[in-house]
């Protein structure tokens, strides 16, 4: 991730697995099989533009690169954005086993021997029995002067969250528009699960129709068909009541569309927002990317309708710029 610190350029190393896989290029541009060649020639690298010499001009942005980890990287936001501390819901109703390192034993293995009362221990032991000498202060512990860590399961309340993506890949979805919703939602999952001891991650793609997919499929599904929102929360709202109850779970929704629904689908999504989204969830998020295709209009209904509701956050985001802007938006009413 690429960000950026007054003047400077700072490169983000971000912990992630590429799953590989094959590109195509354009056709007759040179490769394996094609040109000259005899049986058993080695292969090489092709024919490079530019010279080889060293040249005498100053580079351009050079960047910085630190090494953060995810919990950084969270606080970096929250201080940034000036986002308030998310408070969860229904965190006293799942519990989860954790061990607790509360007392001392004399038995346990050496990682979790106490270095400090066992060389107390030692010390005490040698100046009773008037083995301890202060001009050559040794002290060796003994079997017994050993004690270890010991710990107790206890059950700790756990607030767990789930964030659903919907993301809209009609034919009026670019590629470009698809790389602000994943660069967007790299940095809100990386804020909720500042807060969350464990946070379920939920991706559907609608166009006319909708689906639940992988998160390889959310972001690489190649546009195309009509626009119908309402199947997106259709989906949504069967994926709650099936596997998320909300008296157990932190939900938070977020809708990326360019806003250009099919004109009556509009009154139908609006009504299960409204009915069976809203009262369920801590946030619904809407992000409006520009599109040269979209109306633009599910913004507006929305913006008329639920606008004024605690838990909706709506943002319009033209471009990458505007992916700061927009999160401090959905995320600055710590709900």
């Amino acid at each position: 991730m690429i960000g950026k610190q007054g003047k400077d350029l700072i490169s983000i190393p971000v912990p992630q697995i590429e799953i590989p896989h094959f590109r195509y290029g354009a056709r007759g541009s040179g490769g394996v099989g094609q040109g000259e060649g005899e049986i058993g020639a080695p292969l090489g690298p092709g024919e490079q533009e530019g010279g080889g010499a060293a040249g005498n001009q100053p580079g351009h942005g050079h960047i910085l690169e630190v090494d953060v980890s995810l919990h950084e990287l969270a606080q970096i936001i929250g201080e940034e954005l000036e986002l308030p501390r998310i408070e969860p819901r229904g965190k006293h109703n799942i519990n989860e086993e954790k061990d607790r390192y509360t007392g001392i034993r004399q038995t346990g293995p050496e990682s979790l021997r106490h270095f400090k009362r066992t060389y107390k221990r030692a010390l005490r032991r040698q100046i009773a029995s008037s083995q301890y000498d202060a001009r050559l202060p040794v002290v060796i512990p003994i079997r017994e002067d050993k004690l270890y860590r010991s710990w107790r399961t206890v059950e700790r309340p756990e607030a767990n969250a789930v964030t659903i993506y919907m993301m809209d890949v009609s034919g009026s979805m670019s590629d470009e528009q698809k790389e602000i919703v994943r660069i967007e939602s790299f940095w809100i999952d990386t804020w909720l699960r500042s807060h969350y001891d464990g946070v379920e991650t939920r991706y559907i793609v609608h166009d006319a129709d909708a689906a639940e997919v992988d998160r390889e499929r959310f972001y690489h599904t190649r546009e195309s068909g009509g626009t119908r929102i309402s199947s997106a929360y259709k989906l949504c709202e069967s994926m709650i009541e099936s596997r998320f109850p909300p008296a157990d779970w932190n939900i938070y929704l977020f809708h990326f569309s360019d806003g250009d629904n099919w004109g009556e689908d509009n009154a139908v999504s609006l009504e299960l927002l409204e009915e069976n989204l809203l009262p369920h969830c801590n946030l619904f998020c809407y992000g409006q990317v520009e599109s040269a295709y979209g109306s633009g209009q599910f913004l507006r209904e929305l913006q008329g309708r639920v606008s004024e509701r605690e838990n909706v956050a709506l943002a319009e985001i033209p471009d990458r710029d505007a992916i700061y802007d927009s999160i401090k938006v959905f995320l600055g009413k710590g709900r």
